[in-house]
Protein backbone atom coordinates (compact mmCIF):
# COMPACT_ATOMS: atom_id res chain seq x y z
CA UNK A 1 0.00 0.00 0.00
CA UNK A 2 1.25 3.43 -0.65
CA UNK A 3 2.22 5.29 2.33
CA UNK A 4 -0.02 8.31 2.04
CA UNK A 5 -3.55 6.06 2.17
CA UNK A 6 -1.47 3.91 5.15
CA UNK A 7 -2.89 4.55 9.02
CA UNK A 8 -1.33 6.33 11.15
CA UNK A 9 -1.65 2.66 13.19
CA UNK A 10 0.31 0.96 10.08
CA UNK A 11 2.84 3.34 9.59
CA UNK A 12 3.93 4.13 13.13
CA UNK A 13 4.48 0.06 12.90
CA UNK A 14 6.30 -0.07 9.86
CA UNK A 15 8.49 2.71 11.62
CA UNK A 16 9.14 0.67 14.30
CA UNK A 17 10.14 -2.09 12.30
CA UNK A 18 12.29 -0.30 9.95
CA UNK A 19 10.12 -1.10 6.89
CA UNK A 20 9.25 2.28 6.47
CA UNK A 21 10.58 5.53 7.22
CA UNK A 22 9.16 8.70 8.57
CA UNK A 23 10.90 10.34 5.00
CA UNK A 24 9.35 7.60 3.32
CA UNK A 25 6.00 8.62 3.99
CA UNK A 26 5.77 12.42 3.83
CA UNK A 27 7.93 12.16 0.18
CA UNK A 28 4.51 9.94 -0.56
CA UNK A 29 2.43 12.43 0.88
CA UNK A 30 3.65 15.18 -0.54
CA UNK A 31 3.71 13.69 -4.25
CA UNK A 32 0.15 12.74 -3.60
CA UNK A 33 -0.67 16.74 -2.68
CA UNK A 34 1.55 17.48 -5.66
CA UNK A 35 -1.18 15.39 -7.89
CA UNK A 36 -4.07 16.13 -6.39
CA UNK A 37 -4.13 19.89 -4.78
CA UNK A 38 -4.44 21.55 -8.37
CA UNK A 39 -7.83 20.06 -8.15
CA UNK A 40 -9.38 20.03 -4.46
CA UNK A 41 -7.01 22.93 -3.03
CA UNK A 42 -7.13 21.71 0.55
CA UNK A 43 -4.39 23.35 1.71
CA UNK A 44 -3.12 26.64 3.60
CA UNK A 45 0.77 27.18 4.09
CA UNK A 46 1.80 23.78 2.87
CA UNK A 47 5.62 23.68 4.09
CA UNK A 48 7.24 20.77 2.01
CA UNK A 49 10.68 21.29 2.69
CA UNK A 50 10.14 22.04 6.67
CA UNK A 51 7.84 18.92 6.46
CA UNK A 52 11.01 16.78 4.99
CA UNK A 53 13.39 18.21 7.70
CA UNK A 54 10.71 17.16 10.37
CA UNK A 55 10.09 13.76 9.02
CA UNK A 56 14.40 13.36 9.29
CA UNK A 57 14.60 14.54 12.96
CA UNK A 58 11.95 11.45 13.48
CA UNK A 59 13.82 9.13 11.05
CA UNK A 60 17.02 9.49 13.47
CA UNK A 61 14.86 9.19 16.54
CA UNK A 62 13.38 5.68 15.33
CA UNK A 63 16.49 5.18 13.97
CA UNK A 64 18.27 5.47 17.60
CA UNK A 65 14.53 3.68 19.26
CA UNK A 66 13.60 6.73 21.02
CA UNK A 67 10.37 8.45 19.54
CA UNK A 68 9.33 11.44 20.86
CA UNK A 69 6.07 10.10 21.51
CA UNK A 70 2.82 8.03 20.30
CA UNK A 71 2.57 9.98 16.62
CA UNK A 72 6.22 10.25 15.81
CA UNK A 73 6.90 11.10 11.96
CA UNK A 74 2.42 10.53 11.17
CA UNK A 75 2.32 13.60 8.67
CA UNK A 76 -0.99 15.44 10.21
CA UNK A 77 -2.45 18.63 9.44
CA UNK A 78 -4.35 21.60 11.40
CA UNK A 79 -7.48 23.80 10.17
CA UNK A 80 -6.53 27.70 9.62
CA UNK A 81 -8.03 27.86 12.35
CA UNK A 82 -6.24 26.93 15.08
CA UNK A 83 -2.84 28.67 15.62
CA UNK A 84 -0.19 27.33 14.80
CA UNK A 85 3.02 29.63 16.36
CA UNK A 86 4.46 31.70 13.98
CA UNK A 87 1.82 31.20 11.73
CA UNK A 88 -1.07 33.79 10.39
CA UNK A 89 -4.84 32.49 11.33
CA UNK A 90 -7.01 34.11 8.49
CA UNK A 91 -10.12 32.29 9.66
CA UNK A 92 -11.28 31.53 6.01
CA UNK A 93 -11.09 35.38 5.71
CA UNK A 94 -9.80 37.90 3.43
CA UNK A 95 -11.01 40.52 5.93
CA UNK A 96 -8.39 39.05 8.56
CA UNK A 97 -5.45 40.57 9.67
CA UNK A 98 -2.52 38.22 8.88
CA UNK A 99 -0.36 38.70 11.94
CA UNK A 100 1.92 35.62 13.31
CA UNK A 101 0.32 33.44 16.05
CA UNK A 102 2.28 34.28 19.44
CA UNK A 103 1.98 30.83 20.56
CA UNK A 104 0.53 27.49 19.62
CA UNK A 105 -3.73 26.39 20.46
CA UNK A 106 -3.75 23.34 23.09
CA UNK A 107 -4.22 20.53 20.48
CA UNK A 108 -1.08 21.74 18.08
CA UNK A 109 1.24 21.96 21.22
CA UNK A 110 -0.32 18.34 22.41
CA UNK A 111 0.28 16.98 18.41
CA UNK A 112 3.68 18.26 18.23
CA UNK A 113 4.63 17.53 21.97
CA UNK A 114 3.57 13.95 20.75
CA UNK A 115 5.99 14.03 17.52
CA UNK A 116 3.22 14.40 14.63
CA UNK A 117 4.43 16.22 11.50
CA UNK A 118 2.60 19.12 11.09
CA UNK A 119 3.23 20.10 7.28
CA UNK A 120 -0.15 21.99 6.50
CA UNK A 121 -2.85 23.61 7.21
CA UNK A 122 -6.21 23.29 5.72
CA UNK A 123 -8.93 25.44 4.45
CA UNK A 124 -11.98 26.35 5.70
CA UNK A 125 -15.03 29.49 4.81
CA UNK A 126 -14.84 32.40 6.11
CA UNK A 127 -15.04 32.51 9.73
CA UNK A 128 -15.96 28.83 9.84
CA UNK A 129 -19.63 29.52 9.36
CA UNK A 130 -20.31 27.89 6.18
CA UNK A 131 -20.18 23.88 5.80
CA UNK A 132 -18.84 24.54 2.64
CA UNK A 133 -15.17 24.83 0.58
CA UNK A 134 -16.30 28.48 -0.14
CA UNK A 135 -14.18 31.15 1.27
CA UNK A 136 -13.08 34.93 0.30
CA UNK A 137 -9.75 33.99 1.22
CA UNK A 138 -9.02 30.25 0.47
CA UNK A 139 -9.32 28.97 -3.22
CA UNK A 140 -12.72 26.89 -3.81
CA UNK A 141 -12.22 23.67 -2.19
CA UNK A 142 -13.38 20.79 -3.26
CA UNK A 143 -14.65 17.10 -2.85
CA UNK A 144 -12.10 14.39 -4.16
CA UNK A 145 -14.85 11.92 -4.53
CA UNK A 146 -16.38 14.17 -7.06
CA UNK A 147 -15.08 17.63 -8.30
CA UNK A 148 -18.10 18.92 -8.64
CA UNK A 149 -19.30 18.70 -5.14
CA UNK A 150 -18.65 20.45 -1.88
CA UNK A 151 -16.23 18.89 0.82
CA UNK A 152 -18.75 20.18 3.45
CA UNK A 153 -17.12 22.83 6.08
CA UNK A 154 -16.08 24.11 7.97
CA UNK A 155 -13.44 21.71 8.13
CA UNK A 156 -13.65 21.68 4.64
CA UNK A 157 -9.86 20.95 3.61
CA UNK A 158 -9.43 18.48 6.26
CA UNK A 159 -12.13 16.07 5.32
CA UNK A 160 -10.95 16.88 1.47
CA UNK A 161 -7.06 15.78 1.75
CA UNK A 162 -8.20 12.97 4.41
CA UNK A 163 -10.17 11.40 1.41
CA UNK A 164 -7.48 12.39 -1.16
CA UNK A 165 -4.78 10.80 0.78
CA UNK A 166 -3.23 13.82 2.13
CA UNK A 167 -1.78 11.53 5.37
CA UNK A 168 -3.74 9.98 8.13
CA UNK A 169 -4.37 12.49 10.70
CA UNK A 170 -6.60 15.89 10.00
CA UNK A 171 -7.53 18.11 12.81
CA UNK A 172 -10.76 19.71 12.70
CA UNK A 173 -13.19 22.29 15.05
CA UNK A 174 -16.95 21.67 14.73
CA UNK A 175 -19.21 23.57 16.28
CA UNK A 176 -22.63 22.99 14.52
CA UNK A 177 -20.72 20.04 12.33
CA UNK A 178 -18.01 21.03 11.00
CA UNK A 179 -15.87 17.68 11.51
CA UNK A 180 -18.75 15.37 11.32
CA UNK A 181 -20.10 17.07 7.85
CA UNK A 182 -17.39 16.86 6.19
CA UNK A 183 -16.66 13.73 7.16
CA UNK A 184 -20.25 11.98 5.99
CA UNK A 185 -19.68 13.86 2.31
CA UNK A 186 -16.20 12.96 2.20
CA UNK A 187 -16.88 9.17 3.53
CA UNK A 188 -14.53 9.64 6.79
CA UNK A 189 -14.04 9.17 10.01
CA UNK A 190 -14.86 12.70 11.68
CA UNK A 191 -15.22 12.17 15.58
CA UNK A 192 -16.73 15.60 18.05
CA UNK A 193 -15.43 14.41 21.31
CA UNK A 194 -17.77 15.57 24.63
CA UNK A 195 -17.21 19.18 24.90
CA UNK A 196 -14.42 19.97 26.90
CA UNK A 197 -12.44 16.70 26.52
CA UNK A 198 -10.15 18.36 24.02
CA UNK A 199 -8.74 21.66 25.38
CA UNK A 200 -9.08 24.71 22.92
CA UNK A 201 -8.62 28.02 22.66
CA UNK A 202 -10.58 29.72 22.36
CA UNK A 203 -13.22 27.82 24.26
CA UNK A 204 -16.85 28.61 23.02
CA UNK A 205 -20.09 27.42 23.52
CA UNK A 206 -20.66 24.36 21.76
CA UNK A 207 -16.64 24.80 20.03
CA UNK A 208 -15.04 21.10 19.99
CA UNK A 209 -11.78 20.43 18.16
CA UNK A 210 -11.60 16.54 16.86
CA UNK A 211 -10.15 14.28 14.16
CA UNK A 212 -11.29 13.75 11.13
CA UNK A 213 -9.17 10.32 9.83
CA UNK A 214 -9.90 7.24 7.05
CA UNK A 215 -10.42 4.44 10.50
CA UNK A 216 -11.76 4.32 13.67
CA UNK A 217 -8.62 3.33 15.59
CA UNK A 218 -7.03 6.75 13.89
CA UNK A 219 -8.92 8.46 15.24
CA UNK A 220 -8.51 6.93 18.76
CA UNK A 221 -5.27 7.22 18.45
CA UNK A 222 -5.45 10.92 17.40
CA UNK A 223 -7.56 11.72 20.74
CA UNK A 224 -4.83 9.75 23.04
CA UNK A 225 -2.60 12.87 22.20
CA UNK A 226 -5.85 15.54 22.25
CA UNK A 227 -7.65 14.71 25.29
CA UNK A 228 -4.69 15.93 27.68
CA UNK A 229 -4.74 19.02 30.01
CA UNK A 230 -4.64 22.46 28.98
CA UNK A 231 -5.42 24.97 31.28
CA UNK A 232 -5.69 27.90 29.05
CA UNK A 233 -9.13 26.53 27.73
CA UNK A 234 -11.45 27.27 30.95
CA UNK A 235 -13.88 25.36 29.70
CA UNK A 236 -12.49 22.24 29.89
CA UNK A 237 -13.28 18.54 31.87
CA UNK A 238 -11.15 17.52 34.23
CA UNK A 239 -8.38 15.50 32.71
CA UNK A 240 -8.92 11.79 32.86
CA UNK A 241 -6.95 8.83 32.49
CA UNK A 242 -8.27 7.15 29.65
CA UNK A 243 -7.69 3.89 27.83
CA UNK A 244 -7.96 5.04 24.18
CA UNK A 245 -6.71 1.58 22.79
CA UNK A 246 -10.08 0.57 21.47
CA UNK A 247 -11.60 -2.55 20.61
CA UNK A 248 -14.96 -2.94 19.05
CA UNK A 249 -18.01 -3.01 21.25
CA UNK A 250 -20.02 -5.91 22.14
CA UNK A 251 -23.79 -4.79 20.26
CA UNK A 252 -25.80 -7.82 21.73
CA UNK A 253 -27.91 -5.93 24.33
CA UNK A 254 -27.14 -2.66 23.23
CA UNK A 255 -30.39 -0.50 23.34
CA UNK A 256 -29.82 1.72 20.02
CA UNK A 257 -32.28 4.61 19.29
CA UNK A 258 -32.97 5.16 15.41
CA UNK A 259 -33.51 9.08 14.75
CA UNK A 260 -34.37 9.34 11.02
CA UNK A 261 -36.32 12.62 10.89
CA UNK A 262 -34.75 15.65 12.91
CA UNK A 263 -38.17 17.98 13.18
CA UNK A 264 -36.83 20.82 11.02
CA UNK A 265 -34.29 21.18 8.26
CA UNK A 266 -34.34 19.02 5.43
CA UNK A 267 -36.29 16.47 5.10
CA UNK A 268 -33.71 12.93 4.83
CA UNK A 269 -33.28 12.32 0.82
CA UNK A 270 -33.97 8.84 -0.02
CA UNK A 271 -30.58 7.38 -0.60
CA UNK A 272 -29.97 8.91 2.90
CA UNK A 273 -32.58 7.19 4.81
CA UNK A 274 -32.22 3.68 3.08
CA UNK A 275 -28.27 3.93 4.29
CA UNK A 276 -29.56 4.27 7.82
CA UNK A 277 -32.01 1.51 7.61
CA UNK A 278 -29.29 -0.84 6.39
CA UNK A 279 -26.75 0.56 9.05
CA UNK A 280 -29.95 -0.39 11.45
CA UNK A 281 -30.73 -3.86 10.26
CA UNK A 282 -26.82 -4.26 10.56
CA UNK A 283 -27.01 -3.46 14.55
CA UNK A 284 -30.30 -5.34 15.07
CA UNK A 285 -28.43 -8.66 13.60
CA UNK A 286 -25.53 -8.07 15.52
CA UNK A 287 -27.94 -8.65 18.70
CA UNK A 288 -28.47 -4.76 19.14
CA UNK A 289 -32.12 -3.48 20.21
CA UNK A 290 -33.06 -0.55 17.64
CA UNK A 291 -35.84 1.52 18.18
CA UNK A 292 -37.24 4.30 16.36
CA UNK A 293 -36.88 7.68 18.12
CA UNK A 294 -39.15 10.05 18.04
CA UNK A 295 -37.77 13.67 15.78
CA UNK A 296 -36.89 16.44 19.21
CA UNK A 297 -35.51 19.74 17.22
CA UNK A 298 -37.92 22.47 16.38
CA UNK A 299 -37.67 24.70 13.50
CA UNK A 300 -37.81 27.70 16.67
CA UNK A 301 -34.51 26.08 18.01
CA UNK A 302 -32.38 26.41 15.00
CA UNK A 303 -34.02 30.03 13.90
CA UNK A 304 -33.08 31.31 17.24
CA UNK A 305 -29.88 29.52 17.13
CA UNK A 306 -29.29 31.12 14.00
CA UNK A 307 -30.08 34.67 15.42
CA UNK A 308 -28.06 34.42 18.05
CA UNK A 309 -24.87 33.60 15.81
CA UNK A 310 -26.08 36.18 12.97
CA UNK A 311 -25.67 38.67 15.74
CA UNK A 312 -22.38 37.49 17.25
CA UNK A 313 -21.29 37.78 13.87
CA UNK A 314 -22.76 41.26 13.16
CA UNK A 315 -20.68 42.18 16.61
CA UNK A 316 -17.23 40.85 14.65
CA UNK A 317 -18.03 42.52 11.41
CA UNK A 318 -18.42 45.99 13.60
CA UNK A 319 -15.40 45.55 15.20
CA UNK A 320 -13.40 45.39 11.98
CA UNK A 321 -12.24 48.39 9.89
CA UNK A 322 -14.93 48.76 7.05
CA UNK A 323 -12.11 48.48 4.20
CA UNK A 324 -11.73 44.96 5.81
CA UNK A 325 -15.57 44.41 6.13
CA UNK A 326 -16.01 44.17 2.93
CA UNK A 327 -13.40 41.41 1.96
CA UNK A 328 -16.00 39.17 4.08
CA UNK A 329 -17.75 36.86 1.70
CA UNK A 330 -20.79 38.47 0.41
CA UNK A 331 -22.56 35.55 1.43
CA UNK A 332 -21.59 35.72 5.34
CA UNK A 333 -21.72 39.46 5.20
CA UNK A 334 -25.14 39.35 4.08
CA UNK A 335 -26.06 36.98 7.03
CA UNK A 336 -24.49 38.69 9.53
CA UNK A 337 -25.61 42.07 8.67
CA UNK A 338 -29.60 40.39 8.63
CA UNK A 339 -29.41 41.29 12.41
CA UNK A 340 -29.03 44.58 12.77
CA UNK A 341 -32.43 45.38 13.25
CA UNK A 342 -32.79 42.15 16.08
CA UNK A 343 -34.20 43.31 19.67
CA UNK A 344 -32.61 42.62 22.90
CA UNK A 345 -35.60 40.39 23.08
CA UNK A 346 -34.86 38.12 20.25
CA UNK A 347 -31.33 37.74 20.75
CA UNK A 348 -32.04 36.74 24.27
CA UNK A 349 -34.50 34.02 23.11
CA UNK A 350 -32.09 32.91 19.94
CA UNK A 351 -29.34 32.52 23.12
CA UNK A 352 -32.07 30.23 25.06
CA UNK A 353 -32.14 28.23 22.53
CA UNK A 354 -29.22 26.62 22.88
CA UNK A 355 -30.19 25.44 26.52
CA UNK A 356 -33.47 24.05 24.83
CA UNK A 357 -31.32 22.37 22.16
CA UNK A 358 -29.75 20.95 25.15
CA UNK A 359 -32.03 20.08 27.18
CA UNK A 360 -34.34 18.39 24.41
CA UNK A 361 -31.17 15.86 23.01
CA UNK A 362 -30.35 14.84 26.66
CA UNK A 363 -34.03 13.92 27.27
CA UNK A 364 -34.89 12.47 24.12
CA UNK A 365 -31.23 10.21 24.09
CA UNK A 366 -31.27 9.67 27.30
CA UNK A 367 -33.22 6.38 27.40
CA UNK A 368 -31.00 4.74 24.80
CA UNK A 369 -27.28 3.26 25.36
CA UNK A 370 -26.57 5.07 21.94
CA UNK A 371 -28.53 6.55 19.23
CA UNK A 372 -27.49 6.04 15.33
CA UNK A 373 -28.80 9.58 12.54
CA UNK A 374 -27.90 10.96 9.55
CA UNK A 375 -24.69 13.43 9.32
CA UNK A 376 -26.51 15.01 7.28
CA UNK A 377 -30.03 14.65 5.61
CA UNK A 378 -28.93 15.27 2.12
CA UNK A 379 -25.58 13.98 0.30
CA UNK A 380 -22.60 16.88 -0.97
CA UNK A 381 -24.04 19.62 -2.47
CA UNK A 382 -22.56 21.73 -5.61
CA UNK A 383 -19.68 22.88 -4.97
CA UNK A 384 -20.01 26.88 -5.74
CA UNK A 385 -22.76 27.37 -3.20
CA UNK A 386 -21.79 28.48 0.17
CA UNK A 387 -24.66 26.29 1.63
CA UNK A 388 -26.99 23.72 0.01
CA UNK A 389 -29.80 26.31 0.08
CA UNK A 390 -27.79 29.14 -1.05
CA UNK A 391 -29.73 31.44 0.90
CA UNK A 392 -28.16 33.56 3.88
CA UNK A 393 -31.64 34.20 5.76
CA UNK A 394 -32.05 30.02 5.46
CA UNK A 395 -28.62 29.17 6.14
CA UNK A 396 -28.32 26.18 8.15
CA UNK A 397 -31.58 23.49 7.16
CA UNK A 398 -28.62 20.65 6.81
CA UNK A 399 -27.10 21.06 9.86
CA UNK A 400 -30.29 19.80 11.82
CA UNK A 401 -28.66 16.41 12.64
CA UNK A 402 -25.53 17.28 14.05
CA UNK A 403 -25.99 21.03 15.92
CA UNK A 404 -28.01 19.70 18.82
CA UNK A 405 -24.75 17.40 19.80
CA UNK A 406 -22.61 20.10 20.11
CA UNK A 407 -25.50 21.91 22.43
CA UNK A 408 -25.62 19.45 24.53
CA UNK A 409 -22.03 18.18 24.62
CA UNK A 410 -22.80 14.62 24.02
CA UNK A 411 -19.78 12.81 22.04
CA UNK A 412 -20.97 12.16 17.96
CA UNK A 413 -19.34 10.22 15.28
CA UNK A 414 -19.65 9.96 11.76
CA UNK A 415 -18.67 7.14 9.77
CA UNK A 416 -19.67 6.43 6.35
CA UNK A 417 -22.71 3.61 6.00
CA UNK A 418 -23.31 3.66 2.64
CA UNK A 419 -23.66 5.56 -1.22
CA UNK A 420 -26.19 7.29 -3.05
CA UNK A 421 -26.54 6.20 -7.02
CA UNK A 422 -23.99 9.01 -7.90
CA UNK A 423 -21.35 7.04 -5.45
CA UNK A 424 -21.25 9.45 -2.97
CA UNK A 425 -20.36 8.33 0.51
CA UNK A 426 -23.58 8.59 3.06
CA UNK A 427 -22.47 9.61 6.87
CA UNK A 428 -23.94 7.50 10.07
CA UNK A 429 -23.99 9.38 13.53
CA UNK A 430 -23.03 7.44 16.03
CA UNK A 431 -24.12 9.43 19.37
CA UNK A 432 -23.49 8.63 23.18
CA UNK A 433 -24.52 9.90 26.39
CA UNK A 434 -21.96 12.92 27.50
CA UNK A 435 -18.83 11.69 28.72
CA UNK A 436 -19.03 8.34 26.52
CA UNK A 437 -16.49 8.89 24.06
CA UNK A 438 -15.10 5.83 24.35
CA UNK A 439 -18.26 3.88 23.90
CA UNK A 440 -19.29 6.10 20.88
CA UNK A 441 -15.30 5.18 19.10
CA UNK A 442 -16.16 1.29 20.25
CA UNK A 443 -19.66 0.91 18.55
CA UNK A 444 -17.82 2.66 15.30
CA UNK A 445 -15.19 0.44 15.59
CA UNK A 446 -18.24 -2.86 15.65
CA UNK A 447 -19.60 -0.96 12.35
CA UNK A 448 -16.41 -0.23 10.52
CA UNK A 449 -16.11 -4.23 11.17
CA UNK A 450 -19.23 -5.13 10.02
CA UNK A 451 -19.00 -3.20 6.92
CA UNK A 452 -15.36 -3.66 5.87
CA UNK A 453 -16.08 -5.32 2.54
CA UNK A 454 -18.36 -2.69 1.38
CA UNK A 455 -16.27 -0.02 1.77
CA UNK A 456 -15.64 1.43 -2.16
CA UNK A 457 -12.13 2.41 -3.24
CA UNK A 458 -10.78 6.53 -1.79
CA UNK A 459 -10.90 8.58 -4.76
CA UNK A 460 -7.84 9.11 -7.30
CA UNK A 461 -7.03 12.42 -8.69
CA UNK A 462 -8.48 13.02 -12.27
CA UNK A 463 -6.73 11.58 -15.13
CA UNK A 464 -5.44 13.94 -18.04
CA UNK A 465 -7.94 12.10 -20.12
CA UNK A 466 -10.62 12.78 -17.64
CA UNK A 467 -9.46 16.41 -17.60
CA UNK A 468 -9.57 17.26 -21.17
Amino acid sequence: MQPCRMSAVALLKAYRSRALSPVEAMQDVLARIAVFEPHIHATYLLEPERALKDARASEERWRRGEPAGPLDGVPTTIKDNIATKGEPVPLGTAASELKPAPADAPPVARLRDAGAVLFAKTTMPDYGMLSSGLSSFHPLTRNPWDLTRNPGGSSAGAGAGAAAGYGPLHLGTDIGGSVRLPAGWCGLVGFKPSGGRVPIDPPYIGRVAGPLTRSVADAALMMATLAQRDDRDYMSLPPENLDWRIEPAKLAGLRIGLLLEAGCGYPTSVPTRAALEGAARDFAAAGAVVEPLAPFLTQDMLDGLDRFWRMRALSDFRATPPERRQKILPFIRAWGESAADFSGETIFHGFSQTLAMRKAAVTATLPYDFVIAPTAPITAFAAELASPSDDPLDPFPHISFTVAFNMSEQPALSINCGYSDEGLPIGMQIIGRRFDDLGVLRVASAFEAMRAGAARPWPEPPSRAEQR
